[in-house]
């Protein structure tokens, strides 16, 4: 199961793990889109916006229909949020924390008897959860993203030690900034150091494939430079926070 899959991390990740062997179910609101990619990986479509926790438990009831056991979930599916919580319009506040936190939250608990199912059968089960560095920094200029990202990183550890009991795998993905059709960062961030880190959507699915082959817990793309801020901001977030928020957006793109 890849969620946000028509698109950027969802879109790559289920390329390059239609082509290590595994069968994807595709999930997004786009139809046109997953369909277009289903039939190039021979993958199945389900249309869903992942904040809807009905739509959610009504995908689960056919997916698991049809497939008992799921062996890999991967919680992708993110909106951007630019801008602070002063600014920002309020319902666009509310949606980002519905799909970015909460849609993980109503996927993980929809498609856990089908995990729960594969270990029964002797396989592994992982969860996958694609947070974001902003999951551990304070961004200013994009505060409720953030917001949602450290909510989304607060469940996805919550959340791996319960799964853990029971021999399903859990895993944090912390991409830093990236270029996607969502997230255009080369056109937005005003930083040009910002945009000198810039890493692409291949580096990120990569590093899901290897975290649940690993099973490794919580892994930062790129190591360098953003592991680092992580540490910095644990150990004085306050200065941390003010730096960051001296990087920002060019005027007029703070509020998409």
């Amino acid at each position: 199961m890849v969620t946000g899959a028509s698109s950027g991390i969802g879109e790559a990740t289920a390329r390059m793990l239609a082509a290590d062997g595994w069968r994807c179910v595709l999930v997004a609101r786009r139809e046109d889109r997953l369909r277009a990619l289903a039939a190039e990986i021979d993958g199945e479509v389900e249309v869903c916006d992942v904040a809807d926790r009905e739509a959610v438990a009504a995908v689960a009831e056919r997916v698991l229909g049809r497939h008992p056991a799921v062996h890999l979930l991967v919680n992708n599916a993110g909106i951007p949020a630019r801008g602070s919580f002063l600014t920002l319009d309020a319902e666009r506040i509310e949606h980002v924390s519905l799909v970015n936190y909460l849609g993980g939250v109503w996927c993980t608990r929809a498609f856990l008897p089908g995990l729960e199912a594969a270990r029964a059968g002797g396989d592994r089960a992982s969860v996958v959860n694609v947070v974001s560095v902003a999951g551990t920094v304070a961004f200013a200029p994009a505060g409720p993203y953030a917001a949602a990202k450290h909510a989304q990183l607060a469940f996805s550890r919550s959340c791996g030690a319960a799964l853990r009991r029971r021999g399903i795998g859990c895993h944090a993905i912390m991409p830093g900034f990236l270029e996607t059709e969502g997230f255009p960062q080369h056109e937005v961030l005003s930083s040009r150091l910002l945009r000198r880190f810039l890493i692409d959507t291949d580096d990120v699915a990569r590093a899901i494939l290897r975290a649940v082959e690993r099973n490794r817990s919580e892994v930062t793309v790129p190591w360098f430079p953003y592991r680092l801020i992580t540490f910095a901001h644990a150990l004085s977030p306050v200065l941390v926070t003010r730096l960051a928020g001296w990087f920002t957006y060019h005027r007029g793109e703070e509020r998409v």
